[in-house]
């Protein structure tokens, strides 16, 4: 309820605005479609695990490189050399990337065979190997295990150590202090708080929407593993900062 799938859809090309404006470097994009917008770089993993059926976990991952390829169809169809080299390329791209998210040895298997957690990690690496500027990761800790989860936290922060520019959605607070540099707090769509991680978590308005009557504890505001958000009430949708 809080928008951020929305405005993630919004910032990867799979919704229109309906006003306002997204823009790359400074340059506008709202009326690029989703596949022009990869090729500059926007990279996304969505919220619910997306897999194409029928292909292993190498091949899913080997379609993220479709915005950096140059051979074309003439070039696939006559099995040009230039055509091989590149998917050689791809290939070893693409399992480099399966490595990286700790999905080596599935590469063979059948996507959908994967676990909920690997699948995810799967979207990860597709994302990876079309070598993102810009990468989207809408609830990438949404139902993974403890060790899957500090796995993941140190790949992102890994990742923007390298210079990738990332943008987080996720509902476990402590996940997103541990990793941000800057946080934007949305609640029904409406930016209620933006700024270092130590001020929004202090923020009353957080506090008020997510928080809870607890963050005032002392401990909770210095130590971000204790801070947990809320499970919503009855008759409630559940909102993400």
């Amino acid at each position: 309820g809080a928008g951020t799938s929305t405005l993630f859809a919004l910032i990867g090309g799979q919704l229109a605005p309906d006003t306002g404006s997204v823009a790359l470097d400074g340059e506008p994009v709202e009326r690029l479609p989703a596949h022009r917008r990869a090729t500059r770089g926007v990279g996304i993993v969505f919220q619910a695990a997306r897999t194409f059926h029928g292909m292993t976990a190498l091949e899913n991952v080997m379609v993220g490189a479709h915005a950096t390829t140059r051979s074309g169809f003439l070039s696939a169809a006559l099995r040009l050399p230039g055509h091989h080299r590149e998917e050689r390329h791809i290939r070893d791209r693409a399992l480099a990337c399966l490595d990286r998210t700790g999905l080596a040895a599935w590469a063979h298997r059948p996507a959908e065979e994967l676990p909920l957690g690997q699948q995810r990690a799967l979207q990860l690496a597709r994302a990876l190997c079309g070598k993102p500027r810009l990468l989207l990761l809408d609830e990438p800790a949404s139902g993974l295990r403890a060790a899957e989860r500090e796995h993941l936290a140190t790949l992102i922060a890994d990742l923007r150590a390298e210079g990738l520019t990332i943008l987080l959605v996720e509902h476990d607070v402590a996940f997103v202090m541990r990793l941000a540099d800057r946080i934007t707090v949305l609640d029904l769509g409406r930016v209620i708080a933006e700024g270092a991680p130590a001020e929004v978590r202090a923020d009353p308005r957080v506090i008020a929407a997510y928080l809870g009557p607890t963050a005032e504890d002392p401990q909770i505001k210095t130590d971000p593993a204790t801070v947990r958000t809320p499970a919503p009430r009855s008759g409630e949708r559940e909102v993400h900062p």
